[in-house]
């Protein structure tokens, strides 16, 4: 029962704080304050009534419009709501049966740490979608917070009573390899940067990437950044294809093969796949290739 309210609070937590980042999404890229003024239409600037501004069930009531000037909302204000309420609840349930073992420091780290890599993985995707923009005000607290966590969970499955000098040790071999991880995560990246500039004389990858890429690997583990990757890079694949079979695409000035396609995007997706089923399905992969 406890377990099924805290998974229900945490997903009306999450609607709420994804409603707060769709208000920081429409207005990081403007260079605005999130706070004043309060939620108003950007095409007429009317301020919204409190009701236009409940998550998820506004947007079906006003069939995504404005009721003043009938403006389209968009389809990513649901979309955000729906996904940082959907994953904080996966958090939660995830959280609440670490709680019944008894470790309540551990649920508590899971539980915080979980929430924030959610919403920042859910930011800088929307982000990178809209505007191609990965700020480094949120990938590279985001590698510091994901050093934090991974510390703070060494600590935690090795400490105990009598065994402090353990616990120290476990936390500086965590601290040497997600070191390791973040500097071989974000060097794949810099490194397929440099091959396309060398071989195309034009930048393919933005440094962005690499950080992102750094972060996955902070929060993720290496194993679980790389798979990531792979995930991401199959999407923007697919992506292509999709740009690649539209008439609009072909009619460009330099081709279908110019257009940009925002890689954190597929990152960003990528590792919340690898965070929610990384280990099963890299244990598959290597049941099928016969490694394991």
């Amino acid at each position: 029962m406890l377990r099924t309210l805290a998974t229900a609070f945490a997903a009306l937590a999450g609607f709420a704080f994804g409603s707060f980042l769709n208000v920081c999404l429409a207005r990081w890229p403007q260079g605005e304050s999130v706070a004043l003024p309060g939620s108003h239409c950007r095409n007429c600037n009317r301020m919204l009534a409190w009701w236009e501004n409940v998550p998820l069930a506004s947007w079906v009531a006003l069939r995504g419009r404005c009721r003043t000037c009938q403006a389209w909302i968009g389809f990513r204000y649901p979309l955000v709501e729906f996904a940082v309420g959907a994953l904080w609840a996966i958090v939660a349930w995830n959280s609440a049966s670490i709680a019944a073992t008894g470790d309540l420091a551990a649920a508590a780290t899971h539980a915080f740490g979980g929430m924030i890599f959610y919403w920042l993985l859910i930011a800088l995707a929307a982000l990178d979608a809209e505007h191609l923009w990965l700020p480094d005000w949120l990938t590279l607290p985001g590698i510091a917070l994901g050093i934090v966590y991974t510390l703070a969970g060494a600590y935690l499955r090795a400490h105990g009573p009598g065994i402090l000098q353990s616990a120290s040790m476990a936390v500086l071999h965590s601290a040497l390899s997600t070191a390791i991880a973040i500097l071989f995560a974000a060097g794949i990246i810099l490194l397929i940067r440099g091959i396309y500039w060398l071989i195309s004389r034009r930048e393919g990858i933005g440094l962005g990437d690499a950080k992102l890429m750094a972060m996955l690997a902070a929060w993720l583990g290496i194993s679980r950044a790389l798979l990531a990757l792979g995930l991401g890079v199959v999407l923007g694949a697919l992506a292509a294809l999709v740009l690649l079979a539209l008439p609009a695409a072909r009619k460009t000035e330099d081709g279908w093969s110019a257009t940009k396609l925002p890689l954190g995007t597929f990152l960003c997706v990528g590792g919340i796949a690898a965070s929610l089923w990384g280990n099963e399905m890299i244990a598959a992969y290597l049941h099928w290739t016969g490694f394991r």
